[in-house]
């Protein structure tokens, strides 16, 4: 069934109206938690929630059922792979092998692989890294030097947290030329403090963010780089998390709102890659320089690389390369024009 509305969403997890129970969840971003909306918990502010169609798709977006209304229900096989999750959280500085979490769930390695692949989006290995970039950006934000954060974080060492994760998630320079090829992309345009907004994504997440004049303007940058994917302009039905998206996206340029933490599916070099992780760990209203980029990524010939890694940023915004400088302190480049680039500075650095 197609998820209701979202007025009629918005108005259920209200009145907490257990009718609509299994239409749909919400998420609450301040508390990283899903529920059903009949959940008798304390009600979240409205633009701390973000709603979901089904389980996995919150599972993967990164939020955790939660204890009070249990909306994954009694579903063992669900309960046992986020037993699973939960012992890599909380063992985010150990190495853990597939072998180990096969025991806590009672699987085999592979089937585990296989299963935890299914709920959550990607595998176990991946999702500890993601665990432990989560956890190094929150202790940055915290105040945390960034040695510090990296070996809290579990990462051990700081070639491990711009090196090995990174080549992970980088793809091969056959997958990147392949263009998307066999995909489905959901899309929609938005108007936005920075003009007209075109957000698409993925099943894994925003795989692109533009700026720009008008919608055939920018859905020819989108049919670019992506020329073999099937683009389809997205009805809330369909693709009711991209909406959400959009939303809280438009609220953080419009209104100040904090940037959403939402999952990003990245499509790049494993260089790029690599420059792109980096900057999602700059904190809001800091600045660094392409040189500076490139020797905390350690390849510090790299500044005309970098440059380049961030001239071809397809995710406006989420992935800030508006906060690269040259080394003068000029503005330097900006994929969609020096005065958005000036624009979003000037707001981060107003907060």
């Amino acid at each position: 069934m197609p998820m209701p509305s979202e007025k009629a969403m918005r108005k259920a997890v209200e009145s907490r109206d257990a009718s609509f129970d299994g239409l749909f969840y919400y998420g609450v971003i301040t508390t990283g938690v899903f529920c059903q909306p009949s959940c008798p918990t304390k009600a979240a502010k409205p633009e701390n929630i973000r709603f979901f169609s089904a389980v996995e798709s919150a599972l993967q977006a990164g939020f955790r059922p939660c204890k009070r209304c249990c909306p994954a229900g009694k579903n063992a096989r669900i309960e046992k792979i986020i037993e699973v999750a939960d012992y890599i959280e909380e063992h985010i500085e150990e190495k853990i092998t597939l072998l180990q979490l096969a025991g806590i769930a009672g699987l085999s390695p592979s089937r585990l692989q296989r299963v935890f692949k299914e709920i959550f989006g990607i595998s176990p290995k991946h999702y500890q890294d993601a665990i432990r970039m989560r956890h190094f950006k929150r202790l940055l934000k915290g105040g945390d030097s960034v040695t510090d954060a990296i070996y809290s974080s579990g990462f051990g060492s700081i070639s491990r947290v711009y090196g090995e994760a990174s080549r992970n998630i980088g793809m091969t320079p056959k997958a990147y030329r392949a263009g998307g090829d066999g995909e489905v992309i959901h899309y929609a345009c938005r108007m936005t403090a920075l003009g007209l907004m075109i957000m698409a994504a993925t099943g894994k997440g925003i795989c692109s963010v533009q700026f720009g004049d008008n919608e055939s303007s920018l859905f020819s940058l989108l049919s670019k780089e992506f020329p073999k994917a099937e683009l389809v302009l997205s009805a809330a039905q369909n693709a009711s998390e991209l909406d959400n998206w959009m939303e809280a996206l438009d609220k953080h340029l419009s209104q100040g709102a904090p940037r959403p933490d939402v999952p990003l599916d990245m499509r790049g070099t494993a260089f790029q890659v690599k420059v792109w992780q980096f900057l999602l760990s700059i904190k809001e209203g800091d600045v660094v320089s392409y040189a500076e980029v490139a020797e905390q990524i350690d390849n510090p010939k790299a500044v005309r690389a970098v440059g380049t890694a961030c001239g071809k940023n397809p995710i406006g915004v989420l992935i800030p390369c508006h906060r690269v400088l040259r080394s003068d302190g000029a503005l330097g480049g900006y994929r969609w024009g020096l005065e958005r680039k000036r624009t979003l500075l000037d707001k981060e650095r107003s907060k």
